[in-house]
């Protein structure tokens, strides 16, 4: 009798599940949504019991119910980096701080930077300063929340937080790592002592290892609650681009992986270290590997936000209409700024922007302006990852933005460029599956590559080069348009910050940190 991997991956908006065997057959899915909180401009959050935990064992529970063939390990991916700070009972004392969505560390940003210094820390670290790193997450906690901090022993993320309760085991992958900056040597692969101190002092750190190194066993509670039989084998897991980059074979250098979601997330593994102020360097899924990451605040949020703003049922009318327009929208131009911008600007004041509306234009083709936001935010960002010295000789799309083509053939047309599409759009739980059955050597990585690419591409999205021709001129007055309107974005943030002080201090006190849904 054949044994089953499980793969969970806690996502932004959803957690999903996979059992498959060691071949890559999948033998069943399963899907939780959920909600963030945002409780002040800047800030979003998830409460971890009641949406990582909570999805982690509904989704255990109902998959291992399906099945009676014998679980061999388990692997677990989340969004990230993330903040969640636990007492020494490993309880969680408040809401999660997600990742670079999240801006509310900006002093805490520029203190540590004045005091080691943005070169020194992009040399030591291989990334600057931004929302995207804990370390500042971790000073602002410290000091804005001191009666939290106080009772703070240890830091979890989505993954490392699910792997300690199923386990026990205090663990953090070193890509993960490699994300919380400045407090990691990605060359040297350790914590670097004397700026952890600096940031975080006191705080227990978590032992680092590798995604795929097994960290434990699951134990009884846990199995209780999860459906997981106990003594079932636990690797440590990473964050969701990583675990689904993995799957889909994004492992040579020069391959990018494009993630469509709520947020647009790229990954490029490089042939060596690299360092670029306006991207993330981080180490990769496995020892001697590096990447470039690089991450848009918005893409399919906005898409999500016309839905609701036209009342649409689903996307499928949206989307019907907007293939009606042509390239370039009837003349619109967006920029997808509407929760500011992490790469490569990083500008958490920068705003969304719809730019020569006239009355002629309908929804179509502001929801394709929309998606072409996008793609120009992709090409920029490739872009900055060749100037650092990337390759982007291959570029795969996966997420869930990838169905129905649209999406991913005005990103080719944008880019002038061809983009592979892997045959399931299951995500990053495949992943996970996979470095599971790394870990307990159900596969090797040293196997033929059909081993370990449990997603193999199954379509290719080619460019029309008569769209490419028209976005060309569009991308151009894409770049202008930030640069000309950024002090008034910037003074409009402002105004939106005081309006919502206004609200805040004119209401009836509520609940703080409290997510809207699971």
């Amino acid at each position: 009798m054949s044994s089953l991997l499980l793969g969970v991956d806690i996502g932004t908006a959803s957690s999903k599940g996979v059992l498959v065997h060691a071949d890559g057959t999948v033998v069943a899915t399963a899907t939780r949504t959920h909600e963030v909180s945002m409780p002040r401009p800047g800030w979003v959050e998830h409460d971890a019991q009641a949406v990582w935990w909570a999805d982690f064992a509904a989704i255990s529970k109902e998959l291992t119910a399906t099945v009676r063939e014998p679980l061999a390990a388990v692997g677990v991916s989340g969004l990230g980096p993330c903040l969640l700070p636990v007492d020494s009972e490993d309880r969680p004392l408040r809401p999660a701080i997600l990742y670079g969505v999240d801006t509310r560390a900006r002093v805490e940003i520029e203190k540590l930077t004045q005091a080691l210094g943005k070169e020194t820390i992009l040399d030591r670290c291989g990334s600057v300063l931004t929302s995207q790193a804990v370390g500042p997450k971790l000073a602002w906690l410290r000091t804005n929340e001191p009666e939290t901090w106080a009772v703070t022993r240890r830091f979890l993320m989505a993954s490392s937080f699910v792997v300690r309760r199923l386990t026990g085991s205090y663990v953090l992958d070193h890509h993960s790592a490699s994300q919380c900056t400045p407090m990691y040597d990605p060359v040297e692969h350790r914590w670097i002592g004397d700026w952890t101190e600096l940031v975080a002092p006191g705080l227990e750190l978590p032992e680092l290892c590798w995604p795929s190194d097994v960290v434990g066993e699951v134990h009884g509670s846990a199995a209780d609650e999860t459906g997981i039989p106990a003594g079932t084998p636990v690797v440590a897991g990473t964050i969701d681009a990583w675990a689904e980059a993995t799957s889909v074979g994004v492992m040579a250098p020069g391959d990018v992986m494009l993630m469509y979601g709520t947020t647009m997330f790229l990954v490029e593994v490089l042939d060596r270290p690299r360092r670029s102020p306006d991207l993330w360097g981080t180490v990769g899924t496995f020892p001697g590997t590096h990447n470039f990451a690089a991450g848009m605040a918005t893409s399919g949020a906005i898409t999500e936000w016309i839905r609701k703003l036209t009342k649409e049922a689903s996307f499928d009318p949206l989307v019907a209409q907007a293939q009606q327009s042509p390239p370039g929208s009837h003349g619109l131009l967006m920029l997808p700024y509407f929760a500011g911008e992490r790469t490569p600007l990083f500008d958490p004041d920068a705003r969304g922007i719809l730019a020569g509306l006239t009355l002629r234009h309908n929804q179509g083709d502001i929801y394709r302006a929309a998606l072409e936001a996008t793609a120009y935010g992709v090409r920029h960002n490739l872009q900055a990852m060749r100037d650092a010295g990337g390759q982007d000789r291959r570029l795969v799309a996966v997420g869930g933005g990838t169905r129905g083509r649209l999406w991913t053939q005005i990103v080719s047309d944008v880019l002038d460029a061809p983009q592979q599409l892997p045959r399931q759009t299951i995500g990053a739980c495949l992943g996970d599956a996979l470095l599971a059955a790394i870990g307990i050597g159900a596969i090797e990585r040293g196997d033929s590559p059909e081993a370990t690419q449990w997603n193999p591409i199954s379509a290719t999205t080619e460019p029309h080069p008569e769209s490419a021709a028209v976005y060309k001129r569009f991308y151009t007055l894409y770049r202008e348009l930030y640069p000309s309107t950024k002090k008034i974005a910037h003074a409009l943030a402002r105004e939106q910050s005081l309006h919502h002080m206004a609200d805040v201090a004119t209401t009836e006190p509520q609940t703080p940190h409290r997510t809207t849904g699971c």
